[in-house]
């Protein structure tokens, strides 16, 4: 019979795996009702989905009728997967991330007890396994970089499952020793390949390497069995990655061969084409990547006061340092940075915090918290929410801020300020508790986030009506262009089966004058020129105006094409 829980023990595991999953599946429920999907990045690669969908190509992507080389097709193909169950729609690619990232939660949730096993070698005493996994699953959970790309159609989110996945079956390479795990270990490499390259090695591979590190001496098989058994998983992954790999690049061309083993990899690492930062970006940014834990006192007291007698022989200690801090050193070093790069690195750093804390403020005794626990995540809420009531008692008066701005609930603010009093008042709770109190505050930003911007999402974002109308054109014969950059807006959003052509303005007005039957669509950042006659179409698109023209009366009015 199970002995019951203490009064104020703390998240059961169960109650903190449920929270994990359904947390970013909730909010990507939220984000579907909240907004459209978001061009650049979000049409784009569904627009690459689309294209391979709509023409049968399976092998190679593509985007608006050209290869797409810039990322791997496991994306693509679990887009497919769901379209196939499902029919076409937008809503499962937008759930696709909510759901790895709740199988990312249940792996670290196992990954903290194969560390941290009860009587296990290198487990110092005291440390309650199913406990610490309860803890690092709701830190994870609360994580504000992890709970807003949760949210997001984009690669990181199934990089960040795979990198998790091969971590695990490290440490199972490490406890057990058996080819399955090895084989389990080649195959999240070989699947991370295909998720996002060969940045998933960044991940995986340093902690294999300083295995005799953090093993502390307890290396199940010898060091030569050991890097034998590496070596035989980075090649099974590598053999996964090229039964997509070769005949892609046979079916695609030499530029597109050299792109997907070159160009995506080496050339970003020495000399990033986007995204250039200083090696330090990162630093200044962790404590908004990592809210709200990072101010959250009890974490750092818990670093202060850390049993470092005991941390000495702790093995699962420096299997996530030896994760960690290598990955964190060559993304600094690497000179194209985004916020996302890091996505992976988070489930380590719950671990960690978790066994920080199981150590410290949330171990044995029922310590209550002090009163200036929660000051400074009050401070954050309560700033961001009279920062919100300012705005909109100021917007009616400043002429240069968009109309939208005034359009917004001030019940956001003031939801923001009760949170922040809450948490003042919550600061003498049990500290066990205090977790709970604050695991909801990220979840909360990114609520007020999403409803608050829900109006100027859709009136700025929301390409649905020109895709419609570009749709509808094509479907006459019309001939349809686009004047600029085209990174396929339009493509999954209207279900186009033919390619736009792209046209640079200076030749513009020649394809309006070789096609008077077509349309041309035309971007302008002070709205429609004075004088012009109506457009077929125009809507806002961000901080500009998009129009769209027949050729016809661009070849008679040229002025029409000077987009600004």
């Amino acid at each position: 019979m199970t002995a019951p829980r203490p009064a104020g023990a703390g998240p059961s595991p169960t109650a903190a795996l449920a929270l994990g999953a359904g947390a970013p599946l909730a909010l990507a429920l939220l984000a579907l009702w909240a907004r459209p999907l978001l061009p650049i990045d979000e049409t784009r690669y569904l627009a690459v989905a689309w294209d391979m969908w709509a023409h049968g190509q399976w092998l190679v992507p593509h985007l608006n009728g050209a290869p797409y080389a810039d990322k791997p097709p496991l994306l693509f193909w679990l887009f497919h997967l769901g379209w196939a169950l499902f029919g076409v729609n937008d809503w499962w690619p937008r759930l696709v991330p909510a759901l790895f990232a709740a199988g990312s939660t249940w792996l670290t949730a196992r990954l903290a007890v194969l560390l941290w096993p009860p009587g296990g070698a290198g487990v110092p005493p005291g440390v309650d396994s199913r406990r610490l996994a309860a803890v690092a699953a709701v830190v994870l959970a609360a994580c504000l970089l992890w709970t807003l790309y949760a949210t997001l159609v984009m690669f990181d989110m199934v990089l960040a499952f795979f990198a998790v996945l091969g971590v695990y079956a490290l440490a199972r390479c490490w406890r057990r020793g058996r080819a399955r795990d090895w084989a389990l270990l080649g195959a999240a490499i070989g699947l991370g390949v295909l998720a996002k390259g060969p940045v998933i090695l960044l991940h995986v591979l340093p902690a294999a390497l300083l295995a005799p590190w953090w093993s502390a001496g307890r290396l199940g098989p010898t060091r030569a069995r050991w890097y034998l058994g590496v070596t035989g998983a980075v090649a099974l992954g590598a053999i996964i990655a090229l039964a997509w790999a070769l005949p892609a690049a046979q079916a695609g061309g030499p530029a597109y061969a050299h792109a997907i083993f070159w160009g995506q990899t080496a050339d970003r690492v020495v000399d990033s084409f986007a995204h250039r930062r200083p090696w330090w970006w990162y630093l200044p940014l962790l404590p908004v990547f990592l809210f709200p834990w990072l101010l959250w006192p009890p974490l750092w007291r818990a670093l202060r006061h850390w049993p470092r007698e005991q941390s000495r022989g702790d093995t699962g200690l420096r299997f996530c340092l030896a994760w960690l801090a290598p990955a964190l050193l060559a993304f600094s070093l690497v000179s194209g940075k985004q916020p996302h790069y890091l996505l992976p690195l988070v489930p380590g750093f719950a671990l960690l915090a978790a066994r920080l804390l199981i150590a410290g403020p949330l171990g044995a005794r029922n310590e209550r918290g002090r009163w200036y626990d929660g000051l400074a995540l009050a401070g954050v809420a309560i700033a961001l929410g009279t920062g919100l009531l300012v705005v909109l008692e100021r917007a009616p008066a400043l002429a240069a801020w968009p109309d939208w701005v005034a359009r917004a609930s001030p019940a956001w603010g003031v939801l923001l300020i009760v949170a922040g009093a809450a948490l003042l008042l919550l600061a003498r709770l049990p500290r066990r508790r205090q977790l709970w109190a604050v695991a909801p505050l990220s979840g909360l930003l990114v609520v007020v986030l999403y409803a608050g911007l829900m109006h100027p999402l859709y009136a700025r974002y929301d390409l649905r009506p020109a895709a419609r109308e570009i749709a509808d054109l094509q479907r006459q014969g019309a001939p349809v262009a686009l004047v600029g950059a085209y990174y396929g807006e339009y493509q999954f959003l209207g279900r186009l089966r033919r390619a736009l052509t792209v046209l640079h303005p200076e030749r513009a007005g020649a394809w309006a004058r070789n096609h008077p039957r077509g349309f041309v669509l035309v971007y302008y950042a002070q709205g429609l020129p004075h004088g012009a006659p109506a457009p077929v179409f125009s809507q806002p698109y961000r901080t500009r105006t998009l129009a769209i023209w027949p050729a016809g009366t661009l070849a008679a009015r040229p002025r029409l094409l000077g987009t600004n």
